[in-house]
Parts: structure tokens; C-alpha cells; sequence
């Protein structure tokens, strides 16, 4: 089966966001497992992100709106080194609560992108070329998901992604769990 193209607008940060920008310490009070408290991960996912860097090119950009839990943004197009800090999951569940279905950026931690990956949470793309300098917050993009590739719908053109290789697989089930499930591993 052929997996559904993602689209929708680009939030766009720089180099080396840590888990602690994506969501900061103090949000991680809430429960996982309760689905009104977990709303919360959504509301708060980047507010660590200092207001110059958040939405670029011109920053400023909040990435929820006040008192709203989702984001309007479904893409986020990132610098290198996303992800860096701390081995927390609650940084990729948090941006999945907040609606994000994928990031793009030409490298990722990787705890940052196995914990992404193993949770179902959000696809982590790797790019060929630093696209958040080409991208801007709001941009309408789509990701062929089959042929790896980002069109970038402003302007028209299209950027290849380095294919997901054996995780497609893990990323489709809905992560390491379903995965294991699914071909009957436990």
C-alpha cells in the first residue's frame, strides 16, 4: 500500500534545538497515559524556543496559538542537530500532540530520532541540504512519502530526502510496538 503524501504549512527553526526547546522541563508534569492531560505536551512543544528563533526567517512566530492545544503548522524544517540534549521521548510525543507529523532536517541526535521513530511519534526526514534557510514559516509543503521527496509549494520545487530505509516499516505500524505486534515478535 502506498503511504499517504503529508502536507501542510512549515514551521521552520535553526541549528541545534534541544529536547529542552521542545518541550522544557517544567511541562513534563502531565500524564502520558490521561488523554486531557496529555493535550497539554501540544500546547507547550516549543516554547523553549527563544521568540527570535521561533518561525523563521522572521522569528516571533509563536508555534500554538494561546489556550489552543494543536499547532496550524504540520512540517517542521529544521537546522542541523535536532534534537540534541537530553534522551527525553516526550520531545517527539509532545510535537506529535501538537499535530506535527514530520521534521526535515540534515541531521537529527540520535536518541532524538530513535525515540521519534520507536514511539510512532513524528517521521524524521533527513535532507541532502540545509532547507530551512530555502524554507520560510507558512510555506504550504508536501512530502511524497514514496519517492522521498519535499515539494516546496511557493516555489515550486522539489527537494530529494534521504529515504527511510528499513524504518518505513516501524514508522507505517505506528511504531516499535505495533511493529513487533504485527509480525508477531511477542
Amino acid at each position: 500500500m502506498k503511504p499517504k503524501p503529508i502536507s501542510g504549512k512549515a514551521f521552520v527553526l535553526g541549528d541545534d534545538i534541544d529536547t529542552d526547546q521542545i518541550i522544557p522541563a517544567q511541562h513534563l508534569v502531565y500524564s502520558l497515559e490521561d488523554p486531557e492531560e496529555r493535550r497539554f505536551y501540544g500546547r507547550y512543544a516549543l516554547s523553549g524556543v527563544p521568540d527570535a528563533q521561533s518561525g523563521l526567517p522572521q522569528g516571533g512566530v509563536p508555534f500554538t496559538r494561546p489556550d489552543t492545544f494543536e499547532s496550524e503548522f504540520t512540517i517542521i524544517v529544521a537546522g542541523k542537530n535536532f534534537g540534541c540534549g537530553s534522551s527525553r521521548e516526550h520531545a517527539p510525543f509532545a510535537l506529535q500532540q501538537a499535530g506535527i507529523q514530520a521534521v526535515i532536517a540534515p541531521g537529527y541526535a540520535r536518541i532524538f530520532y530513535r525515540n521519534a521513530i520507536d514511539g510512532g511519534f513524528v517521521i524524521p526526514f533527513e535532507c541532502f541540504e540545509d532547507l530551512s534557510g530555502l524554507v520560510k514559516t507558512g510555506d504550504e509543503l508536501e512530502i511524497d512519502r514514496e519517492l522521498s521527496l519535499l515539494h516546496h509549494k511557493p516555489g515550486g520545487k522539489k527537494y530529494p530526502l534521504r529515504p527511510l530505509g528499513d524504518v518505513a516499516d516501524i514508522v507505517e505500524a505506528g511504531g516499535i510496538f505495533e511493529y513487533a505486534r504485527k509480525h508477531k515478535m511477542f
